[in-house]
């Protein structure tokens, strides 16, 4: 029985898409870590989780039943880290994305048996990851003053979220589940 890696996530749209890829890419040429080009620009509300790709259709049919009311804006401004390693896109404080990722973990908990431990250890802190895991230690320390003095704004509507699958050593986006309109 195949497992199968998941992820649950905002997915930013285009054209801002587009410029966090090259901002990424940005990251490859100049500090030499690629990691965070394997998945497209997002805001993750749940961290990757295994499942068995034939129970694949029960993943999709519940997380199709999840509902939440309404579109609402999200806007990245500036960049900041988790140190030593990530540097990422921040995402201004915003009440609803706080509100869908609360209710989707427990949602998800409740009808899928999946846990979040990320929620448990540090909280949800929403960004935009333009580099991790393989940007080694030095070169975070060269790349965080080089993103300190830039800026980069965006404000787009969010009328969605994904679930991602892990496909070719990538994470692509496989299925969207619009909000309600209400």
């Amino acid at each position: 029985m195949p497992i199968q890696k998941y992820f649950i996530a905002l997915v930013v749209p285009e054209p801002f898409q587009a410029e966090l890829m090259e901002l990424k890419n940005e990251v490859k040429d100049l500090f030499n870590s690629k990691g965070a080009l394997r998945s497209p620009a997002h805001i993750t509300l749940h961290m990757p989780f295994e499942w068995k790709e034939e129970k694949e259709a029960v993943l999709l049919n519940t997380l199709q039943q999840f509902t939440f009311n309404g579109s609402f804006n999200i806007e990245l401004q500036n960049f900041s880290c988790f140190e030593p390693r990530v540097l990422f896109v921040d995402v201004v404080k915003n009440e609803s994305l706080e509100k869908l990722q609360n209710e989707l973990v427990i949602y998800v908990k409740k009808n899928l048996r999946l846990f979040n431990q990320a929620d448990d250890m540090r909280g949800f802190h929403p960004h935009v990851t333009i580099a991790f895991r393989d940007l080694k230690k030095e070169q975070f320390y060269n790349a965080l003053p080089y993103f300190k003095t830039k800026t980069y704004n965006a404000s787009f509507e969010m009328k969605s979220f994904y679930l991602l699958k892990h496909i070719d050593k990538e994470w692509q986006v496989y299925k969207e589940f619009v909000f309600t309109n209400n």
